[in-house]
């Protein structure tokens, strides 16, 4: 079976992908492993949720895919407020001060899955879904890649996409080599209900031992991020409904009041990876396959959303290129997204290692950047509109 582009890995930025190719009149494959599990009626509020800026919103919508999401569960952020670790530093953020509608929207992981996987599924016209279904093998040749999968089907492509997150075994495959380095810290999801109002607030904490961060959803409730150094990641977990509901509240100055647990916290690793090459011939990575950041700035989701985003457009517009697996046409998007992926990694990680930094000079600086920064409103808008694309 030959194909013009074979995307490995239909998550939400591989999915969106190829919804955004849709009338590129290209020949595409999506092999993923299992498609998204239906939404009951009556789902309470999902562990993981997305802050999707203005831009990737933008992005879906021009997909047809925004709409279709369930208003009522999705939350725009108005504000955002940033605190130091010395008690006084703060950074604040205002979508109105800024002559913009939003700062960003809160997105349930599932709900925005559904959604693309549910219009994915509806483009029976250039569009093949091998589900479930795993690739065993990929063999570059000079005109196509051979894609070998674990029932035996063999498949040829022009260009393969891999979507197939930050362990990428497209990547591994290719010959990618990465650097990383694990921040010892577990990011751990969880939802509470909040005694007073958040008026579509998001507020982050940086501390001593980790990254605080409360995203509003709908009806006073909120999704806490906690990026926590393992020890006190480990603590946290242990600790009953209640005492984690106190140390929570007692970890955020009590600004939304008392809280009450609505989902189990669920933890995974965090880790820092920089991939060396975006391309090669015959081979794209886009999403968490492409790079791997620190959540704390919120931004990986949109990172991969912009990834799609670009690499649809070139692809869309190729002129009299044919091939759309041609390393100078892929080059362009490499190119493109070098320079946005890099910022983004040393922002995060930068931010991270300062802010875990115990030297005393060093906690002085942090927070006088933070009170700087809020008495620059020209510094803050820079910052802010590169987080809104």
């Amino acid at each position: 079976m030959k194909f013009d582009i074979v995307v490995i890995g239909g998550g939400l930025v591989g999915a969106s992908l190829i919804a955004a190719l849709k009338e590129s009149g290209l020949k595409v494959a999506l092999i993923e492993s299992r498609a998204p599990a239906p939404i009951p009626e009556d789902a309470g509020w999902d562990s993981r949720i997305y802050a999707i800026s203005p831009g990737s919103a933008a992005f879906l919508q021009s997909l047809g895919l925004w709409q279709q999401l369930a208003k009522e569960r999705l939350t725009p952020i108005y504000e955002m407020k940033v605190f130091g670790d010395d008690g006084a530093a703060r950074l604040d953020f205002s979508a109105y001060d800024s002559g913009l509608p939003e700062l960003a929207f809160i997105a349930e992981n599932r709900q925005l899955q559904n959604v693309v996987w549910n219009a994915l599924t509806q483009l029976d016209e250039n569009l093949t879904i091998f589900c479930p279904a795993q690739c065993v093998s990929l063999t570059w040749q000079e005109s196509w890649v051979d894609l070998q999968l674990s029932d035996g089907n063999i498949l040829q492509a022009a260009l393969v996409i891999g979507a197939d997150g930050v362990n990428s075994w497209v990547r591994k495959q290719a010959g990618i080599e990465v650097t990383q380095h694990a921040y010892h810290q577990i990011g751990l999801v969880a939802n509470f209900s909040t005694q007073l109002p958040h008026y579509n607030t998001a507020y982050q904490w940086f501390r001593r031992d980790g990254v605080l961060a409360f995203l509003p959803l709908p009806n006073e409730h909120v999704s806490m991020v906690w990026s926590a150094n393992e020890s006190q990641a480990n603590k946290l977990r242990a600790l009953s409904d209640e005492a984690l509901c106190q140390e929570v509240a007692v970890a955020a100055n009590h600004t939304l009041g008392k809280l009450q647990l609505v989902t189990q916290p669920i933890g995974f690793p965090l880790n820092f990876v920089h991939v060396r090459a975006l391309v090669k011939p015959r081979l794209v990575l886009i999403g968490d396959a492409a790079h791997g950041i620190h959540p704390l700035a919120g931004q990986g989701v949109n990172l991969g959303l912009r990834d799609a985003r670009e690499l649809a457009g070139i692809l869309i517009n190729r002129g009299l290129q044919t091939d759309c697996g041609d390393y100078r046409l892929l080059r362009r998007y490499e190119r493109a997204r070098k320079e946005d992926i890099l910022a983004m990694e040393l922002v995060t990680d930068g931010l991270q290692k300062l802010f875990g930094s115990a030297d005393p000079i060093l906690i002085r600086l942090r927070n006088l950047g933070f009170e700087m920064t809020n008495r620059m409103p020209l510094l803050k808008n820079r910052l802010m509109q590169h987080a809104l694309s």
